[in-house]
């Protein structure tokens, strides 16, 4: 069997060449290859924003630059402000959580202070009752001088 195979070269609308190979007597099918058309090969791809304007001049004294100019002006402008804006908020929220975080820390302190005195009540009080309670065998009985005698 020979293994012979044919190539067809054409670009297509985007500047992509594409190789197309056909193998005899192989069996096997190719998949289509893309080539770039420019020789160096690859490289970035630009955007759509940028294509038609890769080439051209700008006039800087026309008045469409001019206008460009004062928008992307106008835009950075606003931009800066809203980062501005934005930082401000975040300071005063840090400043408003530390309001409330001392706020919080000394109710803490107050509570523990309550919660260590009527610990303390509890305790004394629980003591004072264990002292006056006595065990049921030890009571002593004290004996009626009236009815002992009749």
């Amino acid at each position: 069997m020979s293994k012979t195979s044919q190539q067809n070269t054409a670009t297509d609308a985007n500047g992509v060449s594409v190789i197309h190979t056909q193998a005899h007597a192989s069996g096997l099918q190719q998949v289509p290859q893309l080539v770039p058309v420019s020789p160096g090969g690859g490289g970035k791809a630009v955007p759509p924003s940028k294509q038609g304007k890769k080439n051209s001049f700008v006039d800087r004294n026309s008045d469409e630059y001019r206008q460009r100019r004062e928008r992307n002006n106008m835009a950075v402008k606003k931009s800066r402000l809203k980062s501005k804006q934005k930082a401000q908020d975040t300071l005063q929220r840090v400043n408003q959580l530390k309001e409330e975080n001392e706020r919080l820390e000394a109710k803490i302190k107050l509570l523990t202070k309550e919660l260590s005195v009527l610990k303390d009540l509890f305790l004394e009080h629980a003591h004072n009752l264990a002292d006056n309670v006595q065990p049921v065998g030890t009571e002593t009985s004290t004996a009626n001088p009236e009815n002992s005698g009749q």
